[in-house]
């Protein structure tokens, strides 16, 4: 997704080295306020994202805002009241005031937003995350920045509890995500008379272990040393 020029990072930000992302994960868990002692899996779920957010943001000569879909007010807030040593490395100057989503992200949006748990603001800001994080190639849980799948899953569970629910074959997420959008539209993504039958099963059911994606950034950048 190309930045705007609103989006874009101040000449400054992006002139420095994009921070190691498995070191920032450990530097934004170093500062607990009272929001992640008294919720430490949503704030190990937003280190992650944030990690990966900012790591792709520098990487990019983008805002953090177009990374992860969160306007400024949001990031600030998420910052202030989660992960305030995160605010060294986001310029809150440059992010834009709206992050705007294209069609698909807003019916996806639409879809996560329909599923929450509840209101809070943290819930609107994971829905506007994974909407945003979805549109990438990897798994969803790596594009997230989490540690593995069980994460994801326990992210959607208590998120979106009634979606998660409906998951019980344990589709890939993106996968089921974007089935679900079908259904809601009235159509069937595939033809095949039942996944049990289908001859690309393994590309909606397969596998989803692998290396975290701050494992993996760590790794690559310990070799380009």
């Amino acid at each position: 997704m190309a930045a705007t020029p609103e989006q874009s990072l101040s000449p400054s930000s992006a002139a420095q080295p994009a921070p190691e992302p498995a070191s920032l994960y450990r530097s934004l868990l170093s500062a607990p306020t009272p929001c992640s002692t008294a919720a430490p899996f949503t704030a190990h779920v937003f280190a992650c994202i944030l990690s990966i957010g900012v790591f792709d943001a520098y990487q990019h000569e983008t805002s953090v805002s177009a990374a992860i879909g969160l306007n400024r007010a949001q990031i600030e807030a998420l910052t202030r009241n989660w992960l305030p040593a995160a605010s060294a490395h986001i310029d809150l100057r440059a992010e834009p005031e709206t992050a705007p989503f294209d069609d698909e992200e807003e019916q996806l949006q639409g879809l996560l937003t329909s599923h929450q748990a509840d209101a809070a603001p943290e819930s609107v800001w994971l829905t506007a995350i994974v909407t945003r994080r979805s549109m990438l190639d990897n798994h969803l849980w790596q594009d997230l920045g989490l540690f593995d799948r069980g994460d994801l899953n326990r992210l959607m569970s208590e998120r979106y509890p009634v979606l998660a629910a409906r998951n019980a074959s344990n589709m890939k997420w993106k996968k089921f995500l974007y089935r679900s959008l079908c259904e809601m539209e009235g159509f069937t993504l595939c033809t095949a008379p039942s996944c049990q039958e289908c001859s690309d099963f393994d590309n909606c059911f397969g596998d989803e272990s692998g290396e975290s994606s701050l494992a993996r950034i760590r790794r690559d950048l310990s070799r380009a040393v």
